[in-house]
């Protein structure tokens, strides 16, 4: 058996993945992963993430993901996720190449709608739309809603930040917040965090990471960013080994970049009482249990982080902007809110609870799928 045969294998159950597929083009270049996990609820809709590292494991994990981010907000949409394995630094050029060679690659695969991820963006959605007609996160002149120009996960993030700030008695005015990973959904999380009266006091990106404990002026720091900097191009403040962040002193650590951040190498570092999950899987199973039992509130990603797909859901039936942030809203609040009794008095991990949120709206869904 092959190496990928037996990955597929080691993750395949009764949830999925209903199609695994690997795309490679030598003349663009192109290779790419697809990952339709389950489509109980509904077309798949997941990010493509453009990473000269992904592989077919990583795609998985993340499409699995989507399923339950999907099931657990109550949208009519299973889980996939697509990888391009393409440096992401790469020229412009050769990344439209790759992209469009993608689209045509899926044109006819249904049953997934690309949308952005890590590494691709709004311009990226409108090649694959110009190719197949069908994407999600695209520019408003496409008739698409731009998620990361609006921010709308970071958006979700601070809903969600809100409704566990108030049951752990946290106040968001002079919280002070350390993001990992200042990209999209840092810069959108940090954005709306200091509308509260948040204090930005460290970021970090691939280059590096910077610490402030007076304060990082957000917009300051997001303007250079948007120039195409670093955060290191800020000045005022301390330049600090990037794995230190997450042993800062802070009420709000986010992590908002890569899987696995967080696990058992650096748990018992964490300071902050509530880690919020920006990125897709940054804490690992171990990690999650330790945190929680040490009394740090931290909820699955596919919870507090769904305003990206929610807003996509909206998107792809017709819906307008403000109705995707009226969404995203109400589904994170709800969710957050039917979840916390079941960890607070079923004394389930958060993890746990938020899976049997999920479980129960796809399983029921799939006794509608014809079994023959």
């Amino acid at each position: 058996m092959d190496i990928e045969g037996a990955i597929f294998n080691s993750f395949a159950d009764e949830w999925g993945p209903s199609k695994v597929i690997h795309l490679y083009e030598p003349s663009i270049p192109l290779q790419a992963i697809v990952i339709v996990d389950n489509i109980a609820l509904g077309p798949a809709i997941g990010g493509v993430r453009l990473a000269a590292e992904v592989t077919t494991e990583e795609v998985f994990r993340l499409a699995r993901t989507m399923t339950w981010k999907n099931a657990a907000a109550g949208l009519p949409h299973g889980g996939g996720k697509a990888g391009i394995r393409l440096a992401v630094d790469s020229p412009p050029e050769l990344k439209e190449r790759a992209i469009r060679a993608f689209a045509n690659a899926i044109a006819d695969l249904r049953e997934y709608i690309p949308g952005p991820d890590m590494g691709t963006d709004e311009t990226h959605m409108a090649y694959i739309f110009d190719e197949i007609g069908r994407s999600v996160g695209r520019p408003k002149v496409t008739g698409g809603i731009p998620l990361d120009e609006i921010g709308v996960t970071g958006y979700g993030l601070m809903i969600a930040a809100e409704v566990l700030a108030s049951h752990i008695g946290l106040t968001l005015e002079g919280a002070r917040i350390a993001i990992q990973g200042y990209g999209n959904v840092g810069k959108a999380v940090a954005f709306f965090l200091g509308q509260k009266g948040a204090v930005l006091v460290a970021a970090s990106d691939r280059a590096g990471a910077i610490y402030n404990p007076q304060g990082i002026d957000i917009n300051r720091l997001t303007t250079i960013k948007k120039a195409g900097g670093k955060v290191l191009d800020y000045r005022e403040a301390e330049i600090i080994p990037p794995e230190t962040l997450f042993a800062l002193p802070c009420e709000l650590l986010i992590p908002a970049a890569r899987p696995d951040v967080i696990t058992t190498d650096n748990m018992d570092q964490i300071k902050a009482p509530l880690v919020l999950q920006g990125a897709n899987l940054p804490v690992t199973p171990d990690a999650e249990k330790y945190l929680h039992d040490k009394g740090i509130c931290t909820i699955p990603d596919f919870i507090v982080n769904a305003g990206g797909v929610i807003c996509c859901a909206v998107e792809h039936h017709g819906g307008p902007e403000i109705e995707a942030f009226q969404t995203i809203a109400t589904k994170i609040r709800d969710n957050i809110q039917s979840l916390w009794p079941m960890i607070q008095e079923q004394k389930l991990y958060p993890r746990a609870a938020a899976f049997r949120l999920a479980q129960i709206r796809v399983k029921e869904a799939q006794t509608y799928r014809r079994r023959f």
